[in-house]
């Protein structure tokens, strides 16, 4: 837009360590300006006064700054060219390529009505057996991965998007260092796979806010290739804690009175209006979003994992394994609420008595561990199901596992032939002689 044109104004209210605030007329609501050309969003609007968030921050900005509204709002040019690349928080190129060229649609829109909505019903298959048999995750699902900040949860999210059986892979990271940003970069080009996904990066070199962004240029992605091209795309987020703490700089820096464990009382509607963009359309296009949720000393109560396991469809939780040695996918404390949307009708039909019948086995295994470790004395069963537990999550709950859903219900019996009688297993005889190493 021609510089004659723009909306300029040059007599500044208030500043604040985030904000700035100019007396304006016609402007609206997420509309993008430049601070002295600082980029910026107006975040608060009473009367004429409007309150700009500025995104590198207001350090060397005076009075009478040069205050250029731009008329429009966050958005991303969408077309078939966004596969295979590498984006900023503005959905601006970092890989070298040129400039992305389609229609330009605004971010941050509201989520799907509930009756353009399909009931989740299709299996997406991630070659990782503890979330496929499991946790099997459904299309249209939302489901966070709860892991320690050590954890290798990237590496988990790399493996995902390269197993996942999905038509587009669309990653956002949020606060990423730049090994993260060159491993993904790395793995996926080294797998050949970048024609399927998609990446939008803010690393710690980035001002936190623009991580802000992050998520909705994703899901805008997402909804284009969902809804216009009938895809099944999956949505990985990571790190959602990061998104959160960006969040409650904002706030801290807007002077607002923060909620629990100093984030903004607005969080739930926050990580709602990310999480609701899950969706199966009737046409078959869906999204569905897996985001990881980094725990601080591991407190599942803070304030971030608390909300969104309300928000979300259950959790996918990885735990350190000393007995083995490897990370694992939790099956005590990870639940899938959707999976027996699919569990036995898009897999096999001994898949649901067969994850109950390992699960309870495995819980049989943590109490002989307890006797074990209170001096009791452990009984041949006890024995049996110990060993069980440490091939069980040696070979099918490891994140390093990478099974289709088939050899691993195959995998599964042929564990607990080895360990237990057929009585021990407690499942419908039929299953038993039909399936039975």
């Amino acid at each position: 837009m021609a510089k004659a044109f723009q909306k300029i104004y040059t007599q500044i209210t208030q500043i604040t360590k985030a904000t700035c605030s100019v007396k304006a007329t016609n402007v609206g609501y997420d509309e993008l300006a430049t601070v002295e050309g600082k980029l910026a969003q107006v975040v608060k609007i009473i009367g004429d006064e409007v309150t700009l968030q500025i995104f590198e921050g207001t350090e060397g900005i005076p009075t009478n700054a040069e205050v250029i509204f731009m008329g429009k709002s966050p958005s991303l040019r969408v077309s078939e060219q966004l596969a295979g690349r590498f984006f900023n928080a503005f959905g601006e190129p970092i890989d070298g390529g040129p400039p992305t060229e389609g229609e330009e649609r605004a971010i941050g829109g509201p989520s799907v009505n509930p009756v353009r909505r399909d009931q989740p019903s299709e299996l997406i298959a991630t070659g990782i057996a503890g979330i496929d048999l499991n946790n099997t995750l459904v299309s249209g699902q939302k489901i966070p991965f709860f892991a320690d900040p050590d954890q290798p949860f990237n590496q988990v999210m790399a493996t995902v998007a390269l197993r996942a059986e999905t038509d587009k892979i669309i990653l956002g990271g949020m606060g990423m260092t730049n090994d993260d940003y060159l491993y993904f970069k790395n793995v996926f080009s080294n797998a050949g796979a970048l024609d399927r996904i998609i990446s939008f990066m803010n690393t710690t070199e980035n001002p936190a806010v623009e991580r802000l962004l992050v998520p909705d240029m994703a899901l805008t992605a997402a909804e284009y290739f969902a809804l216009d091209k009938n895809e099944r795309v999956l949505v990985l987020l990571t790190d959602m804690t990061s998104y959160a703490d960006a969040l409650s700089i904002v706030s801290n820096r807007m002077d607002q009175i923060p909620s629990k464990d100093s984030m903004p009382g607005s969080l739930y509607s926050d990580l709602a209006k990310i999480y609701e963009k899950a969706v199966q359309f009737p046409s078959g296009g869906s999204i569905t979003i897996i985001a990881v949720t980094t725990l601080s000393g591991g407190d599942i109560t803070h304030a971030v994992p608390d909300n969104t396991g309300y928000i979300t469809e259950g959790q996918l939780f990885l735990r350190f394994d000393s007995d083995i040695g490897k990370v694992i996918v939790d099956p005590f404390r990870s639940l899938s609420r959707l999976k027996q949307n699919v569990q036995g009708n898009k897999t096999r039909e001994d898949h649901p008595q067969l994850m109950n019948a390992a699960v309870r086995l495995y819980a049989d295994a943590a109490n002989a561990k307890t006797k074990q470790e209170n001096g009791f004395e452990l009984t041949d069963y006890d024995f049996r199901t110990l060993a069980f537990a440490k091939d069980y999550s040696r070979e099918l709950l490891a994140i390093d596992v990478n099974l289709d859903t088939v050899e691993m219900l195959d995998k599964t019996w042929d564990l607990l032939s080895s360990h237990f009688n057929q009585n021990e297993v407690n499942m419908k005889q039929e299953l038993v002689d039909k399936y039975w190493k």
